[in-house]
């Protein structure tokens, strides 16, 4: 039974760098993350990985179709790729140039890429950029999370009534952003754990160490103001005061 209110914090874009992926891993053991997704499109490091399959992290899929370059052949999804077999960094467009059937292929392949990788089906599926909250991407999405029965975020109102209209599952509310300044600040923790609503709550976010790698994303340093707030001490002291419960998206 589903307490009053519990809290899913999940850590996105686990494998965009390796010190991405060790702060997303240094917040589960000495914060309050309870969950990550995989960005299988990355270059990922075999003892980084192997940390992770061993944290008792809950895992998801990151699905990406707006960094880097495709799981599948690109000239299996030409419609999702520019000249130089990239994707395109802009998740609206992408969405509007999309050929569904090749958007389906893709989707696959980084599911079949993360059971290869973690042995096992993600926890839930979420996407880079939120593209997959732009239609027909949020129909094949809910495609997805229907035929290997895990859950979906949902970043608004549309989408988590959509989701619960074909009966996939998603958190009750959700909380996050990845603007200019940095978004889970120690303040913004604390305040948004107090005001906890009723339900099940989904805080993203986005903690990591800062690495060269990072320097072309407009969220970069950010990431560290994230680490600092999710690793605050009194973050899980407000948890134990307000009997909010730690949860992961296995949970729904």
């Amino acid at each position: 039974m589903t307490p009053p209110r519990a809290l899913i914090v999940n850590a996105d874009d686990w494998g965009l760098t390796a010190g991405v992926s060790r702060g997303i891993l240094h917040a589960y053991r000495h914060g309050i993350v309870t969950s990550t997704t995989l960005l299988v499109t990355r270059p990922l490091d075999p003892a980084l990985l192997e940390d992770l399959r061993d944290s008792g992290l809950g895992v998801g899929l990151h699905v990406n179709l707006t960094l880097g370059g495709s799981v599948s052949p690109a000239a299996r999804v030409p419609s999702l790729v520019d000249g130089e077999g990239r994707f395109i960094r802009d998740a609206r467009a992408v969405a509007e140039r999309a050929k569904v059937d090749e958007a389906r292929i893709e989707v696959g392949a980084q599911i079949d890429a993360f059971r290869r990788i973690m042995g096992r089906f993600p926890t839930h599926l979420d996407s880079h950029h939120h593209v997959g909250r732009h239609e027909p991407l949020l129909e094949l999405m809910l495609f997805f999370a229907r035929a290997i029965k895990v859950p979906m975020r949902a970043q608004d109102a549309p989408v988590r009534q959509a989701a619960l209209k074909v009966g996939v599952r998603t958190p009750d509310h959700f909380m996050g952003e990845s603007g200019p300044e940095p978004y889970w600040s120690r303040e913004r923790v604390l305040e948004q754990l107090r005001a906890l609503p009723e339900g099940v709550s989904e805080f993203m976010t986005h903690p990591g160490h800062y690495d060269e790698d990072l320097a072309y994303s407009r969220y970069g340093r950010q990431r560290e103001t994230e680490l600092e707030g999710l690793t605050d001490p009194a973050a899980r002291e407000v948890i134990a005061r307000e009997s909010i419960r730690l949860a992961t998206f296995a949970d729904l």
